[in-house]
């Protein structure tokens, strides 16, 4: 008998659960875009995204996607010819590194695998090998959704500093921003790219770049820039069009405004990444106790050091093709929806059955992580998969704080 009836729980890594106030705020009539509180609001909106992303320079919003925000990124950074090393521990460090290449950039690869981050030794090697300081730009991610590697940034300015390298240091925040900790200025990033469907709790839509003033100078003359993806119109705007490059995105705008009040001003960002945090240690405490006794090596998460895992999401690997299996009968079962695993293996092996994706990113708490595990361990015990129980115990162990 299927339980699935009632309010479903998404469990992906994007787009997360939208809180009810953001859709509210949402669910308006079209506003004058001319005068009046949407236009009176913008520069409380820019001053607030960069509170997020702990910026005291610029950010360009841009109606479009994740992928969007890396080609508004992509266009202003770059000229034909260029050269840019591109930092892969999962298949978006591997796309955005591709979608660069696509704009006629030389793009040196450094593929550190699925299961671990950044090697910021080898990132220092190759920067000293560049004698003439052709790389412009190092490209990173923060957290890579895929793999759920949360790679060290700091350490990574650390290495293109050690070897006396100019490189712009990029970042892809897309699946962390406002979930794990991120110091843009503090950890000397020059620029970063998100998009609101994630940590942001709004729907998709919006792609934001924030960029240091290192960065505006050094990319002033970028010839793959073209007129609607320029950030120095939108990071210098007097007028409402101009932050967007003409209509402006409204309904999202009234859906940030709310959400951004719920992070920056109520809960304030230092407990938004305590409560991911925390939330993300039970969901690893489940795993580990599934993964022991008759789950050895059956259930393991995917990253093994805790200190280079996502707090937004959670990779992991359960012998093909039961991965598959748990995820369709958490959602046929019992309304939940997991992470399909991502870019680990190639589409219709055996061994792309055997990851799924937690998602715990955004307006999540503990009953609805308790809820998830839950689930998740009814559904190994319905389908008889190796595993030991106790998993939920354990994570409420972590939220009780024991």
């Amino acid at each position: 008998m299927s339980l699935s009836q009632g309010r479903t729980i998404l469990a992906i890594p994007g787009p997360s659960v939208m809180p009810d106030r953001v859709l509210n705020a949402m669910h308006n009539a079209a506003p004058n875009i001319y005068a009046g509180p949407l236009v009176e609001a913008m520069p409380a909106i820019v001053a607030d995204l960069k509170t997020v992303a702990r910026t005291g320079h610029h950010v360009a919003i841009y109606i479009g996607n994740g992928h969007a925000a890396w080609e508004a990124a992509n266009t202003n950074m770059f000229s034909a010819g260029d050269h840019a090393l591109s930092l892969v521990t999962g298949r978006f460090g591997e796309g955005w590194g591709q979608s660069v290449g696509a704009l006629g950039v030389n793009v040196q690869a450094i593929d550190f695998g699925r299961r671990g981050p950044v090697d910021p030794a080898q990132v220092e090697q190759a920067l000293r090998a560049d004698r003439d300081h052709k790389i412009k730009v190092v490209l990173a991610t923060h957290v890579d959704t895929s793999t759920s590697v949360r790679n060290d940034i700091p350490a990574i300015r650390a290495a293109i500093d050690a070897a006396g390298h100019p490189a712009l240091l990029a970042v892809d925040c897309i699946a962390s921003m406002g979930c794990d900790r991120f110091e843009m200025d503090a950890w000397g990033v020059d620029v970063a790219v998100a998009a609101s469907q994630k940590g942001l709790m709004v729907p998709p839509g919006l792609g934001f770049v924030w960029l240091s003033d290192k960065a505006r100078v050094a990319c002033a003359t970028s010839d793959r820039r073209t007129p609607y993806w320029d950030w120095t119109v939108r990071t210098a705007a007097t007028e409402f069009w101009m932050y967007f490059g003409g209509t402006a995105p409204t309904h999202h705008l009234m859906g940030l405004r709310e959400s951004l009040n719920m992070l920056v001003h109520e809960e304030g960002l230092d407990h938004v990444w305590a409560r991911h945090a925390t939330l993300a240690r039970a969901v690893w405490a489940a795993f580990d106790v599934w993964g022991t006794g008759p789950g050895a090596g059956a259930v393991e998460l995917n990253i093994a050091d805790p200190a280079y895992r996502s707090h937004a999401v959670t990779a992991a690997r359960i012998t093909a093709p039961m991965a598959t299996r748990l995820r369709e009968w958490c959602e046929r079962e019992a309304g939940l929806t997991l992470g399909i695993g991502l870019g680990m293996a190639q589409p219709g092996t055996p061994e792309s059955h055997g990851f799924l994706r937690v998602g715990h990113m955004g307006h999540v708490n503990a009953h609805m992580i308790l809820g998830t595990l839950g689930v998740m361990e009814a559904g190994l015990r319905a389908l008889g998969a190796p595993h030991s129980p106790g998993g939920v115990g354990a994570a409420a162990a972590v939220i009780a704080g024991v």
